[in-house]
């Protein structure tokens, strides 16, 4: 549906640690409210993944961060990003691509490549819902709603298990997850956290249509 003249051009930032929803909520509301979805950390993922097939060592910033400026990134119509022109998916999503994309987004000069790019989609003019881990924060923070979608570790670890249908790799998800929420939050540049005017909304147990019913409550409060 179309979304209300108050809503068209708005920035809504949703951050969060790794499996937390970000991406299934902010498809998911993007859509509800007529906005374009934009998943940031896809684009950290495409580079990782283009630093992979190419032989690029992860943890060298200057070669990841050339990568990052040289790589035509760009979303298709059902918000999913395409790399130099071929689809992204599902090789972003890989558990080699998993293990690697904290430390590429970590760099710096990643980043900086990066950023400007995640920016340009709200200078079109088009209201957006974007996801991430510094969105609130760096990328957009004077985002007109800003939420930060939490959930414990072990529910985390859950919901990858089945995701992946592999519940009897649990705990190596567990310890996975807790490294990168290590890695991510204790990163110099633009660290996994909270920004002080985000809504904290904790999803243990709740679906991502109940987060989602959530999340439109307080924006159609506020806006209209």
């Amino acid at each position: 549906m179309s979304a209300p003249h108050a809503l068209a051009t708005m920035i809504i930032a949703i951050d969060g640690p790794a499996g937390s929803g970000k991406s299934t909520v902010a498809r998911r509301l993007a859509a509800a409210l007529g906005l374009t979805f934009l998943d940031t950390g896809a684009m950290y993922r495409a580079v990782t993944l283009a630093a992979l097939e190419r032989g690029v060592e992860p943890m060298d910033e200057t070669s990841c961060a050339e990568l990052a400026r040289a790589l035509r990134l760009e979303f298709d119509s059902d918000g999913r990003i395409r790399i130099d022109g071929k689809a992204g998916e599902p090789a972003i999503r890989s558990d080699e691509v998993t293990r690697w994309v904290s430390a590429v987004s970590a760099h710096p000069r990643v980043r900086a490549a990066i950023v400007p790019q995640q920016r340009a989609q709200a200078d079109r003019g088009l209201g957006i819902v974007a996801e991430g881990r510094d969105i609130g924060t760096v990328v957009f923070p004077r985002a007109d709603f800003k939420f930060f979608l939490t959930a414990s570790a072990e529910e985390r670890a859950r919901r990858r298990s089945l995701e992946k249908h592999e519940p009897e790799r649990f705990h190596a998800f567990l310890a996975d997850i807790e490294r990168r929420d290590h890695h991510d939050s204790t990163r110099h540049d633009s660290p996994l956290k909270q920004a002080d005017d985000a809504l904290l909304v904790d999803t243990d147990g709740v679906g991502p249509d109940g987060v989602v019913a959530r999340l439109l409550e307080v924006i159609r409060g506020r806006a209209g």
